[in-house]
């Protein structure tokens, strides 16, 4: 999983520091039932790492402790973690904005047939990856039958409401390059999405968000097996823009591993590269019970110019429509 660490360089990213903090992004576990060959997480159906219930409940305590306004639940599937919907419940009881970040087919997956059902009646925003609106680049990508599947799951969250017309459950669609390129420009991507699948299937949804390919983990290590690292890296690089260094996620964001530590993005979090700005060397969920972030600085590498490439990319999509 740190295959590419050694490959990133420290220095030459601009400094950044942390402004308030809104958003946990937690990783629940490595869990999946896919395993696609972008994933920055090395996630699959053999993996068993997951948040402990003990702190499934000190999570809790932080979101008491904070001001913060959303939770982002990450995998693997997050869904597959057994304590999913409690923490679900405890975040929107709290008033809290919950996103799941959704895979599609696992709410097909035996056991989790009311998963659906469960999200619209709970109030839960998800992003759901869909790579292509085509049947082989989506299984090319992430395994024979996905796209079908994907379909079936769409059409049953629409069913539910979301992503329909003044409906207040948001459905967001996300798409990663499916090889070492940079997104097409998000609004027309969006709007071709939105008539194919119009058109195809019927389905409906808000917003699609791109999102670039970190050169790391699974990913970063096909880009080294190919010798493509390098040249991935230039493009990243010749395509930096400043203007969207304000705007990363890592500013507003913590994210959380399964074991509690935490990070300023889900991409250092898989490199391993703890958050700078506590006490501890491996700053953990319990230190941000008394911990005030902003202003602090934030751990970079090289990977950031995946961040800030072209359009700018974070969880959220492009950083600025220009």
């Amino acid at each position: 999983m740190r295959d590419t660490l050694p490959l990133l360089n420290q220095l030459d990213f601009p400094s950044l520091r942390r402004s308030a903090l809104e958003t946990l992004q937690v990783n629940l576990t490595y869990r999946c039932n896919q395993r696609c060959l972008h994933c920055h997480v090395n996630a699959g159906p053999a993996r068993t790492e997951a948040l402990s219930d003990e702190l499934i409940e000190l999570l809790c305590d932080v979101i008491d402790a904070h001001p913060v306004s959303t939770l982002d639940l990450t995998g693997g599937a997050p869904e597959m973690h057994p304590q999913f919907r409690t923490l679900v419940a405890r975040a929107r009881a709290a008033g809290l904005k919950v996103i799941d970040r959704c895979n599609l087919t696992i709410l097909s997956e035996p056991g989790h047939e009311d998963l659906a059902q469960f999200l619209a009646d709970s109030g839960v925003a998800i992003s759901a990856s869909l790579p292509c609106y085509s049947r082989d680049n989506v299984d090319s990508q992430r395994g024979d039958g996905v796209f079908e599947r994907s379909i079936v799951g769409l059409r049953q969250l629409n069913a539910l409401g979301y992503g329909q017309p003044g409906s207040d459950l948001e459905l967001n669609l996300v798409y990663n390059p499916q090889g070492p390129s940079l997104p097409p420009p998000q609004q027309a991507l969006e709007a071709d999405y939105k008539q194919h699948l119009q058109e195809d299937f019927g389905i409906q949804f808000n917003h699609l968000h791109t999102i670039t390919n970190q050169p790391i983990a699974r990913f970063g290590s096909t880009l080294v097996s190919r010798g493509q690292f390098n040249q991935y890296m230039q493009l990243l690089r010749d395509n930096f823009s400043p203007g969207n260094l304000p705007g990363l996620m890592c500013r507003s964001t913590v994210s959380v591993d399964w074991r509690g530590y935490l990070y300023d993005c889900d991409f250092n979090q898989m490199l391993e590269l703890p958050m700078p700005v506590l006490a501890s060397d491996r700053p953990h969920l319990r230190d941000l019970l008394n911990a005030d972030l902003p202003d602090h600085p934030i751990a970079t590498r090289d990977h950031c110019f995946a961040c800030t490439a072209g359009q700018g990319s974070s969880c959220g999509g492009v950083l600025n429509t220009n």
